[in-house]
Parts: C-alpha cells; sequence; structure tokens
C-alpha cells in the first residue's frame, strides 16, 4: 500500500497555491453550458439588437439628428452592442448559479478542491467569454450593414471586459441571493434594465434635464456604454479616465462581495 502511494503521490495535493486544473476545469464546463445553446445564448443577443437598430432606423431615421456628431444610427449601434455584452455576462452568471442551486449540482463546485475565489473567477470569466463572443459577432454583423467607425479596439476590449466583469460578478451575487427564478426576473426588470435605458444607449445625455445628468453621471452603465462607444466613435458624452478609474473600483469591489458571500455560503449551503 506504502509503495503504490508513493507510486501515484496517493493524498499528496500537488496543486499549488493556485488550483490552476481546478479553475481551468470549471471555466470550460460554464463555456461549454452556454455554447450547447448557442442559438439561445449569442445568436438571441444579436437578433435583439439587430432588432432595435432595423426598428429605431425605420421609426426614426433621419428624422432625428445626429449625437456626437455623429449620425444617430452610427451613435446608436455601439450603444446597443455595449447593452447586449454586458446584459448577457449577468445572464451567465446568475443562471448559472441559479441553475445549480435549482438542480442541487452546485455541490459539486463547494466539494471539489477550489476556493471562493477561483469559483467566483471562472465563473465571472465565463461570462465575459461570452459577452466578448457576442461582441465579435455582433461587430462583424453591424459592420455589414452599417459603417462602423473604430477609433481604438484597445478601448473596446477594456470597455468590454470591465463592463462584462461588473455584471458577471452582479449576476453572481444575485444568483447567490436568488431563490426562484421570479427573483432573477425581479432584479433584471428593477436593476438591469432601468440602467440600461438610463445609460445613454439611445440619446446623448447631455440633452437631459440637469438633475437626470447629474443621475446619469453615477449610473456604471453609462461609463460602460460610453467607453464602449468612445472605442468606436473617439467622442464621449462622459469623462473616460474617470469612467475607467469608477469601473475598476466597481469592478473589484462587487467581486470581492461575490467572494465573500461565495465563501460565507450565503443561501447555498444545504
Amino acid at each position: 500500500m506504502v509503495e503504490i502511494e508513493k507510486k501515484y503521490k496517493i493524498y499528496e495535493k500537488n496543486f499549488g497555491y493556485i488550483n490552476w486544473l481546478g479553475f481551468f476545469t470549471l471555466y470550460k464546463k460554464e463555456i461549454f453550458r452556454f455554447l450547447k445553446v448557442a442559438i439561445q445564448t449569442i445568436i438571441s443577443p444579436l437578433v435583439t439588437a439587430l432588432l432595435f437598430l432595423v426598428v429605431l432606423s425605420l421609426a426614426i431615421g433621419n428624422e432625428r439628428g445626429g449625437a456626437l456628431g455623429f449620425p444617430f444610427i452610427t451613435f446608436l449601434a455601439p450603444g446597443l452592442i455595449a447593452m447586449q455584452i454586458i446584459q448577457q455576462a449577468f445572464s451567465h452568471t446568475s443562471s448559472s448559479i441559479m441553475i445549480g442551486k435549482i438542480q442541487g449540482n452546485i455541490v459539486d463546485v463547494l466539494y471539489a478542491p477550489l476556493s471562493p475565489a477561483e469559483v467566483t473567477l471562472a465563473t465571472i470569466l465565463a461570462g465575459v467569454t461570452r459577452s466578448f463572443i457576442i461582441a465579435a459577432v455582433s461587430i462583424l454583423v453591424f459592420n455589414l450593414i452599417i459603417d462602423l467607425e473604430f477609433h481604438s479596439f484597445l478601448m473596446i476590449f477594456i470597455y468590454t471586459f470591465l463592463g462584462s466583469f461588473i455584471l458577471g460578478a452582479l449576476g453572481f451575487i444575485i444568483g447567490l441571493w436568488a431563490e426562484k427564478f421570479d427573483n432573477m426576473a425581479s432584479a433584471t426588470n428593477f436593476i438591469i434594465v432601468p440602467l440600461s435605458f438610463l445609460s445613454g444607449t439611445f440619446y446623448s445625455i447631455k440633452k437631459l434635464p440637469e438633475i437626470l445628468q447629474i443621475i446619469s453621471e453615477w449610473n456604471p452603465f453609462f461609463y460602460m456604454i460610453d467607453g464602449f462607444r468612445y472605442g468606436f466613435l473617439g467622442v464621449s458624452d462622459g469623462s473616460i479616465k474617470f469612467g475607467l478609474f469608477y469601473l475598476i473600483v466597481l469592478s473589484c469591489l462587487i467581486w470581492f462581495a461575490s467572494f465573500i458571500l461565495f465563501k460565507k455560503g450565503y443561501k447555498i449551503k444545504f
């Protein structure tokens, strides 16, 4: 028995301070989870964004003046893509945790040799990956329909990552909190959707009344979409530097909150 233990290193934890194998296994599991239903997770958000673009183009078209010095449709397209990116990151993590709790297979993650930091980051980064895929597909399709402007691919990458990471972490928290799908629907309807529509996706916030401008300037969704749009147009409604700082701090805070809640087993211990 001793020889077998020495040969196969039984009971020896040799994955180091970070369990990279477990981390990437969970990450791949989350990736395959949404790729198996790509029509729902990838194609559906693209179709939704295209419907917004087509309907608003037909309904408003050239009758509406431009925004930030660009035609309305050119202004609108990046905002629609960004809105789908952040909403789908939220949807991925919240549904992953919620389904795991309902089906009971979250115990597979709880009993795995993974730290709370590894579980939260693997799940959130899978949601970020889903957002990047949606962003890439949407940009390719939108560019076939309208001539998209491209100012900085680096800024597009940064704000795609920050926006999807923040919403992924928030979705993780909502997934822990929700006890049934009605709770998730409530969070989406009363938090995600209002913040999305008050973020300057369809308009420049400079045209809002002063009080609504002030509110919008503290809306994180505004900086996510405004920074993403800046990557295309090279102009923004708000301060890019402040927005970048604001989102980096917010991403750290929300991830840390998700880490603490998961570590304490908030509403998931059986």
